[in-house]
């Protein structure tokens, strides 16, 4: 059963920048999110435990940015997410 036409993205920029944003933003907050885990968690065991939670994250991220309507906020708060992570990171790290 084909979609409805309505529903779907007419820009292909528009497009493109969900795909991007899902993949490349989704997946740079994944990772930053496992990188400050491993300031609280031994190393081996986040590496681990990434595994399956990453993917499970980034899929979680992936699908949220095709979902949501307005994709630039979805790169907004992916771009804050990956700032705020890696910021802790760095900050915790020291």
């Amino acid at each position: 059963m084909p979609a409805n036409k309505k529903y779907l993205t007419k820009s292909g920029w528009l497009r493109l920048s969900k795909i991007l944003a899902g993949t490349m933003g989704g997946y740079s907050t994944m990772f930053s999110f496992h990188l400050l885990m491993t300031v609280f968690f031994p190393k081996e065991n986040v590496v681990a435990t990434a595994f399956f939670t990453g993917y499970i994250l980034w899929a979680f991220l992936l699908l949220w940015a095709f979902v949501d309507k307005n994709v630039w906020r979805v790169w907004l708060i992916y771009l804050l997410a990956t700032g705020v992570f890696y910021g802790l990171y760095l900050l915790l790290q020291a």
